[in-house]
């Protein structure tokens, strides 16, 4: 597998999202698109947090592992951060990245929507929550979601596999039509690599943005393809540096798809 320094993004009921230096608990995952982050309101709530704690623009550089300027940039709305980025900065400061992305929401938030239930586990199926959406597209960034919504299981089909090894998405978009169509829920197996060249497994590039696709790539070669079943959307290469910002997620399991009468 070509990839470098790529480890499992746990997208899970517990899940643990691990930045360089910061631990991000209880994340579920949704997107949203970048055009909906507000810079300036942002930056003004980062530099109100900033200066009503103990932090100062080094201390929180090196817990972020980033330099003083980029928080410097941050702070005057120059620069966007990426999105693992927002999320340790929210953590370390112990607000709603929602918030702080500009959102009309809480500005903390409460043990009731941080929380995601655990697995319902009867003899014969277990119920998972759907923590959020994949896209079966390009460009959507993973943030922070689960709107209550659950689907059974039959236990069978986790061979065996201890629950915390998978986790339940919705289908969003229609680049992996017909095999995966929006509104499909898709049961993941975490897996931090691919078993083959062109299985389709959920995929998280650029630090931030997560799809479900096709991954072509050769060993041996500094290169991935993400490549949709639908002929009308374009292929994706990652090269080079870039592959530093590409995870596995893991591959999926199950499709359960509702038929409407």
């Amino acid at each position: 597998m070509p990839f470098r320094n790529i480890f499992l993004f746990s997208v899970s009921l517990l899940l643990l999202f691990e930045t360089n230096r910061v631990k991000i608990k209880n994340k579920e995952v949704v997107y949203l698109k970048r055009e909906n982050f507000d810079i300036k309101i942002f930056a003004n709530r980062f530099s109100t947090l900033l200066a009503q704690s103990n932090e100062n623009t080094h201390s929180l550089a090196r817990k972020l592992d980033l330099s003083p300027a980029t928080i410097s940039r941050y702070t005057n709305a120059v620069m966007t951060p990426k999105l693992i980025t927002l999320y340790a900065i929210a953590d370390i400061f112990d607000v709603n990245p929602l918030w702080l992305m500009g959102f009309d929401v809480p500005k903390y938030e409460t043990k009731e929507n941080k929380k995601t239930p655990s697995p319902n586990i009867t003899e014969d199926y277990t119920t998972f929550p759907v923590i959020g959406e994949v896209a079966a597209g390009y460009d959507c960034i993973a943030l922070e979601d689960w709107e209550g919504e659950t689907i059974d299981i039959p236990n069978n089909y986790l061979k065996g596999r201890s629950l915390d090894e998978f986790f339940v998405l919705k289908v969003k978009g229609d680049s992996m039509y017909p095999a995966y169509q929006e509104g499909d829920k898709v049961l993941v197996l975490k897996q931090s690599t691919l078993n083959y060249s062109g299985q389709v497994g959920v995929i998280l590039y650029d630090d931030e943005y997560a799809s479900l696709k096709k991954v072509e790539f050769k060993m041996g070669e500094d290169w991935l393809r993400m490549v949709p079943i639908n002929p009308t959307h374009p292929v994706k290469k990652v090269s080079g540096e870039d592959l530093e910002h590409c995870r596995i997620l893991g591959i999926p399991r199950l499709l359960i798809r509702e038929i409407e009468d």
